[in-house]
């Protein structure tokens, strides 16, 4: 749990966002963003409870979990993009980040 309270206060940051309504659905986004990155790095779940999150991992994860905030309305994009590609653009930064610590499997 002390990822997710580490990584929940480097998102508020991220999102400018100053109260604390929404703590518990942001934690739920971190947590999904986790789970999708230790998936995608073809790493055993609840690796990053146990061992360090490399900085690269750890902006994708913020990146992701804000974009799951700011697109919850079923937007593309986020509150700041009117551009359709805004989504798409999110999870090809994410993806490449993530694969600089991802677990190559032949």
């Amino acid at each position: 749990m002390a990822l997710i309270d580490d990584l929940l206060s480097k998102v508020k940051a991220n999102l400018i966002l100053e109260h604390s309504a929404d703590d518990d659905l942001l934690k739920g986004y971190i947590r999904a963003a986790v789970s999708y990155s230790e998936s995608y790095q073809h790493i055993i779940a609840g690796s990053y409870e146990e061992n360090a999150m490399p900085p690269t991992t750890e902006q994708a994860v913020i990146m992701l979990s804000s974009h799951f905030y700011e697109s919850r309305d079923g937007s593309t994009g986020g509150f700041f993009s009117d551009n359709v590609q805004a989504g798409q653009q999110v999870w090809d930064t994410v993806n490449l980040l993530l694969r600089l610590d991802r677990n190559w499997k032949v």
